[in-house]
């Protein structure tokens, strides 16, 4: 069983091998939390690598376009004046840059936009997930703890004394 659920349950076992020789059950429970908080921090890191690219190609893109559009825009007014005309020959090639520039811009950002929502939405879910699953492991391990005789070294303990008593 690899991956977040595994890692859970293999920091709550060291967890409670390292505090094996202590008797306190809440600084056990705290240790073991803080441990499945990391854990689900790092998960969650781990997912979200590359959404900035995205975020920062569909917030710049359409900005790119418009210095494109505005170079256009300028290139077209210095051909009506170098030919003194506004004829559509010397005004095309300028607008035509303009409008292209645009298009890449919004090109780029549109799927930018709507992937990374995608994976947004996605990632928000698998932590919402990790979540519930330390949730769960933390209750189990609470539940356990609370118990008289659940503690790893109180097992060993009362299973000593009933060898010797018998």
């Amino acid at each position: 069983m690899p991956g977040p659920a595994r890692d859970f349950l293999v920091a709550v076992h060291a967890e409670l091998q390292a505090s094996a020789d202590l008797t306190g059950r809440d600084g056990v429970k705290e240790r073991i939390a803080s441990r499945l908080e990391r854990i689900e921090a790092a998960y969650g890191r781990k997912m979200s690598r590359g959404t900035g690219l995205l975020a920062t190609i569909g917030a710049t893109a359409p900005f790119v376009g418009l210095a494109g559009t505005v170079w256009g825009i300028i290139n077209s007014f210095i051909g009506i004046s170098k030919a003194h005309t506004t004829n559509l020959a010397v005004v095309a090639p300028g607008i035509a840059e303009a409008l292209l520039a645009t298009a890449f811009g919004l090109a780029a950002a549109i799927p930018a936009v709507v992937i990374y929502n995608v994976f947004a939405r996605s990632i928000a879910g698998y932590r919402a997930q990790l979540g519930d699953i330390s949730a769960v492991v933390l209750r189990i391990v609470s539940r356990e703890l609370d118990r008289p005789t659940s503690h790893p070294q109180g097992q060993v303990d009362s299973q000593r004394t009933t060898a010797r008593s018998a």
